[in-house]
């Protein structure tokens, strides 16, 4: 019970009738969407005006590859731009959401299949601030990021999404940030801006995994590779794949499913969205 006392410090003054969260899985594209005013920012926007206000936000950003499972866990995460090639404007940018601490030493006890580090040096990459920063303008609720484990296979990351399940009940808003299709290698740059350009094997993945979703097959979105050829392009490294394995591990019974951003980007790239629950 010792490993709890976390968690309950943290949760004891919330209401037990506290709506339960959605959780998110939010296809972040271009780290230019960070200060765009475009469809897809919008739809961040439109969502941080119509979900209960969280009391934290957790993300699993693509962007955050580690060994071992770690969490941000300082009083203020910096902004990190880990880009290159992108206006100033971009890299000026500040997201100064606060962290916390507690939270991240309770949801650190609450993973119990391996352990998590307590980390006071990563902060804010870009598949979390140019997401939240639409999302909560005002930088008013501390952010605090999950890293990924690129050592680990599909199934581990899936299995230890499961045990956030009880934050959705405690104000925290658990958001997996890549892309379900993403292969930069085969961008058709040229095709950037014209409106829902996608090569036929992104389109023909992009709906298979919709239907999985929409069906509960999780277990084939698990085990991907075997999906064939368009998987395969489509996925040919699975960090921006892997938070949306997050997404579908906190589906619960009534929980409904829909999708928003279903569009692709430059041939190889999908925005499409999940949202649960």
């Amino acid at each position: 019970m010792a490993s709890l006392q976390p968690f309950y410090n943290w949760t004891k003054e919330l209401s037990e009738e506290d709506t339960k969260l959605p959780v998110l899985f939010i296809g972040h594209g271009s780290p230019m969407n960070g200060i765009e005013d475009n469809e897809f920012s919008r739809t961040w926007a439109k969502f941080g005006k119509e979900i209960p206000k969280p009391k934290a936000v957790l993300v699993i950003s693509a962007h955050w590859l580690t060994n071992g499972t770690h969490i941000t866990a300082m009083e203020n995460p910096k902004t990190i731009h880990d880009f290159g090639g992108f206006p100033q404007a971009l890299f000026d940018v500040e997201y100064p959401a606060k962290g916390n601490p507690e939270l991240a030493k309770a949801t650190s006890d609450l993973i119990t299949s391996t352990p998590v580090g307590l980390d006071h040096d990563w902060g804010l990459d870009h598949g979390t601030w140019t997401v939240v920063r639409h999302m909560y303008p005002n930088a008013d609720i501390p952010v605090l990021q999950l890293s990924i484990d690129f050592s680990k296979p599909a199934q581990y990351h899936y299995d230890l999404a499961k045990q956030l399940s009880s934050l959705r009940k405690k104000g925290v808003l658990i958001i997996g940030s890549g892309n379900m299709v993403h292969n930069l290698r085969m961008v058709a740059w040229d095709k950037l801006n014209e409106p829902e350009y996608g090569f036929d094997w992104a389109i023909e993945m992009n709906t298979i995994f919709k239907d999985k979703i929409s069906s509960g097959d999780f277990q084939s979105l698990i085990d991907y590779e075997k999906l064939g050829s368009a998987a395969k392009l489509a996925i040919p490294t699975p960090d921006h794949y892997y938070p949306l394995l997050y997404n579908i591990a906190l589906q619960e019974n009534n929980d409904a499913i829909s999708f928003f951003n279903d569009k692709p980007v430059g041939g190889s790239l999908t925005m499409t969205s999940v949202k649960i629950g």
